[in-house]
Formats: C-alpha cells, sequence, structure tokens
C-alpha cells in the first residue's frame, strides 16, 4: 500500500478517537467517581507506554532497572527532570560498562 493511504489512515484513527468522546457525552460528567477515573487516564496510559520501553531501551534489564530506581528516587525528591534524566542515564551507562567488564 502506499504511504498516503496508511498517514490517511493513521489520520481518520486519531481523529476518531478524540472525537468519538465529545460526541457521546453531550453535558457535564457530574459523576465523582467518572470525573476521578478520566482524570487519571493519561498517566496510567503513558505508564503503560514507557515502562516496558524502559526496561529494553539499553538491551539489559540490570542496567534499565538500575537507571529507572535512580530517576524514581530523584524525582520523588522533586529534582528537576533535566538531573534526573541525565542522573538515571548516567546510572544505566555505569551500570553497562561494570557488567561489561565482569
Amino acid at each position: 500500500m502506499s504511504i498516503v493511504v496508511y498517514i490517511a489512515v493513521m489520520a481518520v484513527t486519531t481523529y476518531l478517537i478524540r472525537v468519538i468522546p465529545f460526541a457521546a457525552v453531550r453535558g457535564k460528567i457530574k459523576s465523582r467517581f467518572i470525573n476521578s477515573v478520566l482524570y487519571y487516564i493519561p498517566y496510567a496510559v503513558l505508564s503503560a507506554m514507557t515502562f516496558p520501553a524502559i526496561f529494553f531501551a539499553t538491551g539489559d534489564v540490570i542496567s534499565s532497572s538500575v537507571g529507572t530506581v535512580i530517576a524514581l528516587v530523584m524525582a520523588y525528591f522533586n529534582l528537576p527532570l533535566i538531573v534526573v534524566a541525565l542522573s538515571s542515564s548516567l546510572g544505566a551507562f555505569l551500570t553497562t560498562l561494570i557488567i561489561q567488564l565482569f
């Protein structure tokens, strides 16, 4: 198939995913439960997409785990994003080097 067809199908799919909820719900949602579920959906989807990629990014689950633990600990202490990203990357890199030495 042509690349244009692929792009068109993905454009329609993306558009429908965003329009259907607006078409289905006409008024303001009054249920506190539904509002709380909808509030946390972006975090759940982001986690579901990110965590598998994290553990296979370096090709070694051990170094990926070390980088993830470093990132989680530093994020818990509300450090800036650049510090968290650089520190976790450095931790994963150093762990990979140590594993290669042994």
